[in-house]
């Protein structure tokens, strides 16, 4: 038990659940309380799947914007985005596969973490995008990088560039998600799916999780790297300032393009 993630283990499959009102936003503290989960969990040689989902309305509507306010130059939030890319390139390279089981929002920096995840099961009504832009900022956690990979570059730079985000059906259309259900049928979909992959042998599992990685392409860490120190300097622009206030103030931000 953490202060923001519960996890349950139960059959060889963890179930690790966000436990962060109202939205499950991936706050600092809830990055570390997963990095912690992910410790327990490989201390643990039982465990051979790991099942992740948001409680409530939402998987993740994103990352906690209050928490960007506290911080004032470049380098503070290009190291930001390098802890959650540093955490997220660990669960994309852990040594079981991790299951998203997604309902409601995964938006922002929710949907990063479930790009990071080896699988992903969504509701029809589910929400994925990066608003990132509406805001005057960009994605920080490698989205500019993932989202590519499944979707295409086409449809990457118009859910990046407009915001707007794509329900469950069309993500699965697009390669974002394995599989598509009706909401009252999410849990069971992915049980099922973790349950198949646990009664294989775990050495098996843990050869093919560290083989697949290797078909990424070179230039992806490159692009990681880029989009920390993008994320850091775009944040120093007036526009940003002006996004994120807006935000929180709950109106429309007024862009200067400066």
């Amino acid at each position: 038990m953490t202060n923001t993630l519960f996890l349950e283990a139960n059959h060889s499959i963890a179930y690790v659940t966000i436990q962060s009102p109202p939205a499950n936003a991936l706050s600092s503290i809830l990055l570390k309380d997963l990095e912690a989960v992910l410790n327990k969990i490989e201390e643990d040689p039982s465990i051979k799947a790991i099942v992740l989902k948001g409680e409530g309305k939402f998987f993740s509507a994103g990352a906690d914007i209050k928490e960007f306010t506290a911080l004032q130059q470049a380098s503070d939030y290009e190291s930001m985005a390098k802890r959650g890319q540093d955490l997220f390139a660990r669960m994309e390279t852990f040594h079981i596969p991790i299951i998203a089981s997604i309902h409601g929002a995964a938006l922002g920096g929710g949907l990063e973490l479930a790009m990071a995840c080896h699988m992903r099961i969504v509701t029809k009504e589910a929400k994925l995008g990066l608003p990132e832009i509406t805001l005057g900022i960009i994605p920080g956690f490698a989205g500019t990088q993932r989202l590519p990979h499944f979707v295409g570059s086409a449809k990457a730079y118009e859910m990046i560039l407009t915001g707007e985000p794509i329900n469950g059906e069309e993500a699965y259309s697009y390669g974002l998600a394995n599989k598509v259900v009706e909401a009252n049928a999410l849990d069971e979909e992915v049980k099922q799916l973790a349950e198949k992959i646990v009664s294989k042998s775990k050495l098996t599992i843990q050869q093919i999780m560290r083989l697949i990685p290797y078909a990424k392409t070179s230039l992806f860490a490159e692009g990681v790297s880029e989009e920390a120190k993008a994320f850091g300097e775009i944040f120093g622009s007036e526009d940003a300032k002006e996004g994120v206030q807006a935000f929180i103030e709950k109106r429309k931000p007024n862009f200067q393009d400066n």
